[in-house]
């Protein structure tokens, strides 16, 4: 039972995280940095509290203008997880209906202006909706999540530490 609470806590922290850093990121920074230090010790808690400690030490404008210049649209570090499956392509379209599907299914509306495939939204569903379900999409989504958390290694990112306790919540990649 406490493994699926700490995996929930992680996932939730890193969806709060991993949002435009605004006000209101900034204010939930607090409550987000004392639920990480509840999780006990290891890859996850240090990834997520080393973003804490960086977000915590830079003004609203500095953290802003780094989301923008990270997570570009480009595949290299594309927060959509469909652009690493599908593209820019019709495909992608197909993938996205799919997972509003999924989310309704389980009684999970995201919000009118997210995306579904955004990294936020899935980290939400799989913290707060069904984690079951997000379990699964997340795995689904496991190549690209790796392809972005290298990416962010190689940019030289704080944003990689968010990355990596997500990676913690779930099994080894396949070597494909």
């Amino acid at each position: 039972m406490k493994r699926a609470r700490d995996t929930a806590v992680v996932r939730r922290a890193a969806a709060l995280l991993l949002d435009y850093p605004d006000r209101a990121m900034l204010e939930r920074l607090p409550a987000v940095r004392a639920a990480v230090e509840e999780l006990p010790r290891g890859p996850a808690r240090d990834g997520l509290a080393a973003f804490c400690d960086h977000a915590a030490g830079a003004d609203e404008l500095e953290l802003g203008a780094h989301y923008v210049e990270t997570f570009d649209m480009r595949r290299r570090r594309a927060l959509h997880l469909t652009f690493y499956t599908d593209g820019d392509t019709r495909r992608r379209g197909h993938a996205l209906a799919r997972l509003k599907e999924v989310y309704a299914a389980h009684g999970w509306r995201p919000g009118p202006h997210e995306l579904p495939d955004h990294l936020c939204v899935l980290l939400e569903f799989a913290s707060r909706g069904d984690a079951g379900q997000g379990e699964a999409l997340l795995r689904r989504f496991q190549p690209g999540l790796e392809l972005l958390r290298s990416a962010l290694h190689r940019h030289g990112t704080p944003y990689a530490g968010v990355l990596d306790a997500v990676a913690a919540t779930l099994p080894p990649p396949a070597a494909a």
